[in-house]
């Protein structure tokens, strides 16, 4: 049996203090391959000020010269390993538990954290509200939440670019044909994008999570 993954909880990184989150929407950021909690909290401008958002520090260490974190590990092209990154989601919802409290929570994922996002998604459909993923992908197999998904259908927006050549095509093509029958899903394919982040993709980001906001106040 392997061993649990944790999250550090002096590695995370939130956007307001303890005493000034209450009950609000929990926005969790997941980083990809070789980066750390540092870097997608810089998109915090431009995402809704409305939303806590808190960027984790994923709990492995790549292979060296690589900096940085990694969800799971990645062992040539076709290693993603789909039991490694529910290892990773895991990890992800006993923080969630510990750390968000009864907030709702959405995730977004870059690349690595996208595939994780996804499948923390898949692992507990009651625990999280939404996702973004960003240049990421849905892992192969199945899981007992699927069927959860399936019903219900919560909002996913998938963007990628064009450009981008760091996931492998059938990962996209598979991802292609299962969130559709999974999820209320969104997004674009960006033109010229590579495996990065564009404004006109912030901006679409923006758009979604104003709507969820907005679906929440409805709600009450």
């Amino acid at each position: 049996m392997s061993t649990p993954l944790s999250l550090d909880p002096a590695l995370v990184r939130w956007s307001v203090p303890a005493h000034e989150r209450g009950d609000r929407p929990v926005l969790l950021l997941l980083h990809g391959y070789g980066s750390d909690e540092h870097d997608l909290f810089g998109l915090t401008p431009y995402l809704p000020a409305d939303y806590v958002i808190a960027s984790l520090r994923a709990p492995l260490t790549p292979p060296w010269p690589m900096p940085g974190a990694s969800w799971y590990p990645i062992e040539g092209l076709n290693g993603r390993d789909p039991d490694a990154v529910t290892r990773a989601a895991e990890s992800v919802l006993a923080w969630m538990q510990d750390a968000a409290g009864t907030a709702p929570v959405g995730l977004l994922g870059f690349s690595q954290g996208g595939a994780v996002a996804l499948q923390t998604l898949r692992v507990d459909p009651e625990a999280v509200s939404f996702v973004v993923v960003l240049a990421g992908y849905a892992a192969g197999g199945e899981l007992p939440g699927d069927a959860v998904l399936a019903e219900r259908r919560p909002p996913v927006f998938w963007g990628r670019g064009a450009a981008d050549d760091v996931i492998p095509t059938p990962l996209i093509d598979a991802t292609a044909q299962w969130l559709p029958g999974h999820s209320e899903l969104s997004g674009r394919v960006y033109p010229g994008l590579t495996h990065s982040i564009s404004q006109a993709e912030l901006d679409d980001v923006r758009a979604f999570l104003d709507a969820r906001l907005a679906g929440r106040e409805a709600a009450e």
